[in-house]
């Protein structure tokens, strides 16, 4: 469950999930059309009513989803899925080289010692890479992991160096998994040792 906000930009994730879910209840077709022509809905009255029906229920799930700011900007008297969808796109895609060149500048100079475990520094990189794939500048599974690596503190120097020296490169969720792991390891490091500075001051 993800709130798609402004200041938070989530949104390829956020419209992967309401994708995800639309098709799951086989109604994409009012977020996406097959000819990618606006959404036609049906002449007969019956088939009409469902179609309304419907959209208003995929309506509702898009915009209990959305922050409230987002909401008051993109919601308009009988407007479709597809509209407020577009709208939301618009929004979130516009201006992709200003994005793009302060995403990447986040990207380049995300560093491990400015996020509380090596799980959020991950998670923080590899949301930049989806926003970067969002507009249009996709960045490789290989230079993610290097980036991954360049950014760690100097207590996982020696799993850094690891992962660097690997031919090929790891993939990143391999990567990460090795830094939780190594985190894991330095906590219970940190733990012996303070046992036993007590056991030995006792």
């Amino acid at each position: 469950s993800i709130t798609l906000e402004m200041e938070n930009v989530q949104y390829s994730t956020w419209a992967e999930l309401l994708k995800i879910t639309a098709h799951s209840h086989k109604v994409l077709h009012h977020i996406i059309s097959p000819t990618n022509d606006k959404a036609k809905v049906p002449a007969i009255e019956d088939e009409k009513e469902l179609w309304s029906t419907l959209d208003a229920t995929v309506l509702s799930w898009l915009y209990a989803t959305i922050s409230n700011d987002l909401l008051h900007t993109i919601i308009e008297p009988d407007a479709t899925t597809m509209d407020a969808w577009n709208r939301l796109r618009d929004i979130f895609q516009d201006n992709k080289h200003s994005r793009v060149v302060t995403l990447e500048a986040e990207f380049s100079n995300t560093k491990m010692e400015n996020f509380p475990n090596a799980s959020a520094y991950c998670q923080h990189l590899k949301s930049l890479v989806d926003q970067l794939k969002n507009v249009g500048a996709p960045v490789s599974e290989s230079r993610l992991v290097i980036q991954l690596v360049s950014g760690l503190t100097s207590a996982y120097r020696g799993v850094g160096t690891l992962i660097r020296q690997s031919d090929p490169l790891p993939p990143f969720y391999q990567a990460r998994s090795m830094l939780t792991l190594e985190e894991v390891g330095l906590a219970k490091e940190a733990a012996t040792g303070s046992e036993s500075a007590m056991v030995a001051s006792s």
